[in-house]
C-alpha cells in the first residue's frame, strides 16, 4: 500500500503543473478581454487559457470555457482551437476521475493537432499541444494500469519535446516513464529516466528536483540498497530546504520513518513519523495525515505499546473513512483489530476484524470491476492498435521485399557480368599463353634442326657418304617426330622416349661411341600422360656437348621419367667433367646455344605455371665423387597433364 501511494502522490505532483495557483487577478482580466460577439482565434484562444486556469481550481468553469471555445472554432474550422479544447475537456475529466470520457477528448486533441500542423504555419505551439495530448494519454493509461499504451503515448510526446527542444517538459515527461517502470518494478529503466530527469532539472533549477530525488530513493529503498535510498532522501531533504513544499516534505519524512524502521532505530522512525502527520496537519491533508498516523500506530503495536497505539490507529480510520479512502480504511481496521485484540477486548477486536473483511471484499469487487472494464478499453485499444499495426506491417513488409528483390535483381546481374568477365579473362590469358608457347616452341625448333645440320656435316666430313646416310636416315625419323608433333601442346612421354632414343643415336655415331646412354620410365608414368614437345632434348645436348665430348674416355647419360608428389618428374644426369669446368673452357659458340635454349626453356616453364595454376620448375646441380667434380644433374619438375 504504502508504494502505490508514494507513486500516486509524486505521479500528480509531476503533471498538472502549467498553472498550479491560478492568479484571480489573471483571471478577471482575461474576462475583462473577451468579446462574446467576435467569432475570430483571438476568442478562441481566451476561452481555452481561460479553461486552463480553471482546472484546478473549478472543472466545471474549465469545461464550460472549453465547450465555448470548442463551439466557436467548429464555426469557423479551426482545428487548432478545437483541439486545445478538447485537451482542457480531458484535463477536467481527468481531476474528476472518468478515465473513459479524458480518453476521448485527448483522442479527438491529436486528431485536430494533427490537422493543423498540415496547414497552419504555426508548427510550434501545435506541436507542444501534441505532445500535451500525448503525455496526458500516458498518464490516463498508466493510472488505469495500461502500461504498454501508456509508454507508447509517454514515447510519442517525449520525442516532439525533443524534437522541440523543451528541457522542462523534457524533465516531466522522463520523470513519469521513471514512475510508470517503477510501477512495473523494471527498476534499471526507472532509475535511468529518473536520474536523466534530474539532471534537467537541476540544470534548469526546477522546483520539482527533490521530489524526484525522493523518488529515486524509494527504489533504492525497494531494492534493498538501503544506504543508497538514505543517501538520496538527505539529498531531497537539503533540495525542500530551497525549494520548499510541505506535501513533499511531509511524504519524505514518513520515507525517513520505513528507513529507520528498517534499521530498528524506532526512536528515530516514529520521531519522523510524527513529523510528517504535523506537515499533512498544517496542510489539511487528511488522506496523507491518516497514513502518517497508521505509520505511528504500527510501529506503537510493533513495540506493544497497545494503549499508545490505539488512539493514533481510531484516528487514521477516522481521516480515511472521512475522505473514502478504501484501502486506507482496511489496513486501518486490521491494525485496530490486533491492537483490541492485544488489549484483551474480544467484541472490540472482532468488530474491526468484521469490518475489514467487508471493506476487503468490497475493494475486490471494485477491483474486479476495474479490471473487466480495463480489461475491455484495453481490448479495444489493443485491437485498433493491432489492425493499424499489421496494415503497417503489410506496407513496411511490401516495401522491404521490393527493395530486397530489387538489389536480388542488381547483384545477380553483378555477379553474373563478373563471372562472364572472370571467364573471358581467363580464356583470353589461357590463349594468349598457349600462343608464348608455341611461339617459344617455334624458337626452339630452327634451334635443333640448326644443332642436327651441324651435327650431319660435321659427320660427312669425318666419316664420309656411307655413314653419312645412315645418319640421315636416323635424323629424318627424328624429325618426323618433332614435325608431326610439333603443332600440338603436349607430346605423349613414349614418343618424346622416342624422339630422345633417336637423337641419342645420331649424336652416338657422330661421336664414335663416346657415350652410353639409358631411358628409364617408371610405372607410375600413366601412358596418356605428356609434356611439352623439345622441352628435355636441349638439356640431354647440353650433357653431351658440355659433359661428354671434353671428357677423357667414355661416359654415361641417363634420363628418367617419375611422378612424384603429384608432379611429373624429368631427371637428365651425366658423369660428364661438370659445370664448374665446363665454364672454364670457354667455349663462346656452344655457350651462347645453352643460353638461348636454357633461357627459352624457363619461359616455357613459366607459361605452364599460368596455364595449370601448377608449380613448374628446373634444378641443375653439379655431382661429386670422392671430392672430384663428377658430372650433372638436371631435375624438371612439371605439372602433370594428360593428353585427350
Amino acid at each position: 500500500m504504502r508504494s502505490k501511494f508514494s507513486i500516486t502522490v509524486f505521479f500528480l505532483s509531476a503533471l498538472f503543473c502549467s498553472i498550479s495557483n491560478a492568479q484571480n487577478g489573471a483571471i478577471e482580466n482575461l474576462k475583462k478581454a473577451i468579446n462574446p460577439a467576435k467569432t475570430d482565434t483571438v476568442t478562441v484562444n481566451q476561452y481555452n487559457k481561460l479553461a486552463d486556469l480553471y482546472k484546478e481550481i473549478d472543472t466545471d468553469s474549465t469545461l464550460f470555457f472549453a465547450e465555448k471555445a470548442s463551439i466557436i472554432s467548429k464555426k469557423t474550422a479551426y482545428n487548432f482551437g478545437i483541439a486545445n479544447a478538447c485537451l482542457n475537456k480531458a484535463n477536467a475529466s481527468i481531476l474528476l476521475g472518468n478515465y473513459t470520457n479524458a480518453l476521448q477528448y485527448l483522442k479527438t486533441a491529436q486528431t485536430e493537432f494533427t490537422t493543423a500542423l498540415q496547414k497552419n504555419s504555426n508548427q510550434r505551439e501545435i506541436k507542444k499541444g501534441l505532445a500535451r495530448a500525448y503525455a496526458n494519454s500516458g498518464v490516463v493509461h498508466s493510472e488505469q494500469g495500461n502500461y504498454m499504451p501508456a509508454l507508447k503515448n509517454y514515447q510519442q510526446s517525449l520525442k516532439i519535446y525533443q524534437e522541440l527542444k523543451e528541457k522542462r517538459s523534457i524533465s516531466k515527461l522522463m520523470n513519469n516513464l521513471g514512475i510508470l517502470y517503477k510501477s512495473q518494478e523494471i527498476y534499471p529503466k526507472a532509475l535511468y529516466y529518473l536520474t536523466e530527469a534530474y539532471k534537467i532539472q537541476v540544470e534548469l533549477k526546477d522546483e520539482n528536483a527533490p521530489v524526484t530525488l525522493t523518488n529515486i530513493g524509494v527504489i533504492y529503498f525497494e531494492l534493498g540498497q538501503y544506504q543508497n535510498a538514505f543517501n538520496y532522501y538527505e539529498k531531497a531533504k537539503l533540495g525542500f530546504n530551497t525549494f520548499p513544499n510541505n506535501r513533499g516534505a511531509a511524504l519524505l519524512n514518513n520515507y525517513f520513518g520505513d528507513y529507520y524502521k528498517k534499521q530498528k532505530n524506532q526512536e528515530l522512525a516514529l520521531s519522523y513519523y510524527q513529523q510528517s502527520l504535523d506537515l499533512y496537519e498544517e496542510i489539511q491533508n487528511k488522506f496523507g495525515a491518516s497514513y502518517a498516523l497508521y505509520n505511528i500506530g504500527l510501529l506503537l503495536q510493533e513495540q506493544k505499546k497497545y494503549n499508545e497505539a490505539l488512539p493514533y490507529a481510531s484516528k487514521s480510520l477516522a481521516y480515511a473513512q472521512e475522505i473514502g479512502a478504501l484501502d486506507q480504511t482496511f489496513h486501518t481496521e486490521e491494525l485496530l483489530s490486533d491492537i483490541q485484540e492485544a488489549l484483551h477486548n474480544p467484541a472490540e477486536a472482532l468488530s474491526h476484524y468484521k469490518n475489514s473483511i467487508k471493506i476487503r471484499d468490497s475493494i475486490n469487487n471494485e477491483e474486479t470491476k476495474k479490471k473487466f472494464a480495463e480489461a475491455e478499453l484495453n481490448y479495444e485499444f489493443q485491437k485498433k492498435e493491432t489492425l493499424l499495426s499489421e496494415a503497417h506491417k503489410r506496407e513496411i513488409q511490401l516495401v522491404v521485399f521490393s527493395i530486397l528483390g530489387g538489389l536480388l535483381v542488381l547483384v545477380l546481374g553483378f555477379v553474373l557480368y563478373t563471372k562472364m568477365q572472370v571467364k573471358r579473362q581467363l580464356t583470353l590469358k589461357k590463349e594468349v599463353a598457349e600462343y608464348e608457347q608455341k611461339a617459344l616452341h617455334l624458337q626452339m625448333n630452327p634451334h635443333f634442326v640448326f644443332n642436327c645440320l651441324s651435327s650431319i656435316s660435321s659427320f660427312i666430313v669425318q666419316n664420309g657418304t656411307d655413314s653419312a646416310l645412315k645418319y640421315l636416315s636416323k635424323f629424318s625419323k627424328l624429325m618426323r617426330l618433332t614435325l608431326e608433333y610439333s603443332k600440338g601442346s603436349l607430346i605423349p612421354i613414349d614418343k618424346e622416349i622416342e624422339s630422345l632414343q633417336n637423337y641419342l643415336e645420331l649424336e652416338q655415331l657422330r661421336f664414335h661411341d663416346k657415350f652410353e646412354f639409358t631411358i628409364e620410365s617408371s610405372e607410375n608414368v600413366e601412358f596418356n600422360m605428356g609434356l611439352p614437345p623439345l622441352l628435355i632434348q636441349p638439356f640431354v645436348e647440353n650433357a653431351i656437348l658440355h659433359g661428354m665430348v671434353p671428357k677423357e674416355g667414355k661416359g654415361k647419360i641417363k634420363v628418367n621419367f617419375d611422378v612424384q608428389h603429384e608432379q611429373l618428374v624429368c631427371t637428365i644426369t651425366d658423369d660428364g667433367i661438370g659445370l664448374s669446368e665446363s665454364k672454364l673452357l670457354k667455349e663462346n659458340s656452344v655457350t651462347a646455344h645453352q643460353s638461348m635454349a636454357l633461357d627459352i626453356t624457363k619461359k616455357r616453364l613459366k607459361i605452364m605455371e599460368s596455364i595449370t595454376s601448377k608449380s613448374a620448375k628446373i634444378e641443375i646441380v653439379e655431382l661429386n665423387s670422392e671430392n672430384q667434380k663428377s658430372g650433372t644433374k638436371v631435375t624438371l619438375y612439371l605439372p602433370i597433364q594428360y593428353i585427350p
